[in-house]
């Protein structure tokens, strides 16, 4: 089936939720290895205080596509640079973390100091999977000498932000760098044009609606994090997409790990199939993905040469709504990795 009309079929559930109300507006793309690829978009990229339209070079807030738009592709390109070892403790490059339990890192109380980039990188670490940070009212400097030093609370192995806030820390300790100055490449931006982007909440705590400015409260506070506060348009990840299909303008060892499982359910930074996972129902084989909480996705499915990205602005006006994204994202995997036949 050719792309464009593969791409008709897969967004029409998306139409069909948008027409609903469940969402504002949204932009699906696919892409082929040869660079080939399709665009649908629809509904609004605001609704309030004003209405402005849906296209495809809206930026949007990527939200947790960070982790693998940004994130997990630098820490494994300074892997296979040399400049790290996945599997040292994130202390061979922040050696400050935990600092006043350094005398006793082989205990139980002091696991944060053992925890490695490895483990970070496929959420095998006792982190809470998210902690408000935001609440304690720091500058980002000092709120980042909070996050080294608190006794982390041990629990069991989740899909944790705090991984990727350390990496992010790690990351801008070995480049001297803030994370948001860094280049992050094929169009990405930690700053976009405010008036180009779609909108997230109508936030309750910094009262307004988020405009270009990251919707995630801890990377606001922190001024820039390695778990979000990416935003991009949709042929941004599709570029990106294309060069992992290719193994372009990326180390071969970065995207061999990336294709990695590390679990039943994750590569090294990235989601693999599993049951109800976001790529669809009958996916399965050499197939990456991951999901964003503001309504973002990418997937790669290397077998078949294609991958896609559903881009959305769901949480817009409030994420305190049923918007059925899950199922939505489901849903548009399925349409794209069944034959037609079996529709």
């Amino acid at each position: 089936m050719p792309l464009d009309k593969l791409a008709d079929r897969a967004f029409a559930p998306v139409r069909a939720a948008i027409e609903g109300g469940a969402l504002p507006g949204a932009v699906l793309g696919l892409v082929a290895a040869d660079g080939t690829r399709a665009i649908c978009h629809a509904g609004h990229a605001q609704i309030t205080p004003e209405s402005r339209p849906m296209h495809r070079e809206t930026w949007f807030d990527l939200a947790s596509l960070t982790k693998v738009l940004f994130t997990s592709v630098q820490i494994l390109e300074e892997a296979a640079r040399g400049r790290l070892d996945l599997d040292a403790p994130l202390t061979s490059i922040v050696p400050d973390f935990r600092q006043y339990a350094a005398g006793s890192a082989t205990v139980p109380e002091c696991w944060e100091r053992l925890v490695t980039f490895r483990q970070c990188l496929g959420h095998l670490t006792p982190f809470p999977a998210v902690e408000p940070l935001y609440t304690y009212g720091q500058t980002p400097q000092t709120l980042r000498a909070f996050i080294l030093q608190r006794e982390w609370r041990h629990g069991p192995k989740v899909y944790s932000d705090i991984n990727f806030i350390l990496l992010g820390l790690a990351l801008e300790r070995l480049r001297g760098m803030l994370a948001c100055d860094m280049d992050p490449g094929w169009g990405f931006s930690f700053s976009p044009p405010a008036k180009d982007c779609a909108a997230t909440e109508n936030c309750r705590w910094r009262g307004r609606v988020m405009l270009g400015e990251v919707h995630d409260e801890n990377a606001f506070a922190l001024g820039g994090a390695g778990h979000a506060g990416l935003f991009g348009k949709i042929d941004s990840v599709l570029d990106f997409a294309r060069d992992l299909l290719c193994g372009e303008n990326l180390a071969a060892d970065t995207i061999k790990l990336m294709k990695t499982p590390l679990s039943d359910t994750r590569t090294h930074g990235w989601q693999c199939p599993h049951p109800g996972w976001s790529g669809g129902d009958v996916a399965n084989g050499a197939l990456i993905g991951h999901t964003g909480f503001t309504g973002t996705g990418i997937w790669i499915d290397f077998d078949r040469g294609i991958a896609w990205s559903l881009l959305t602005n769901r949480v817009h006006p409030s994420r305190h709504f049923k918007s059925g994204i899950d199922t939505l994202r489901r849903d548009v995997g399925t349409l794209l990795t069944i034959p037609p036949s079996k529709v």
